[in-house]
């Protein structure tokens, strides 16, 4: 499969996430909800790891690409928890285009962080995505 199949699947999941995670949150608090998936998400991780021996490239790890992972992992436990606290707050409908933006920080952010252009297409589809997420989340 190429990347295009994969980033679909992964929207298709991140959509099943926002949804199961409001059914999940109703009656609990969000800082636990968090909590419990993160178990769940950390023993798949290991599990799919260790299917594919890709445990075995820990020796080999860097520093440096330790660093920026273990920076990553702080990144999402934060993005999970702030999600899980929106979501126990709003309606999905309205939480989930609004975490969407981050595409828009991934476009602007990665040239001058990561070297890639940053073209008129780039920021004219990034901008359609800040106008969507913003309609969705004032409409009623």
């Amino acid at each position: 499969m190429n990347w295009l199949t994969w980033s679909l699947l992964s929207a298709v999941f991140a959509a099943a996430t926002a949804l199961l995670a409001k059914l999940g949150v109703a009656h609990v608090e969000s800082n636990l909800a968090t909590a419990v998936r993160t178990t769940v998400v950390l023993v798949l991780a290991w599990a799919v790891a260790f299917k594919f021996d890709s445990h075995r490239q820990l020796q080999s790890l860097d520093m440096r690409s330790l660093g920026f992972l273990i920076a990553s992992g702080l990144a999402t436990g934060l993005s999970w928890l702030c999600y899980f606290r929106a979501l126990a707050l709003g309606p999905a409908s309205k939480v989930a285009p609004i975490d969407k933006l981050s595409v828009l920080f991934v476009i602007v952010l990665a040239w001058p962080i990561l070297g890639e252009s940053l073209t008129t297409g780039k920021l004219i589809g990034g901008g359609l995505i800040a106008l969507g997420a913003v309609i969705l989340a004032v409409v009623k």
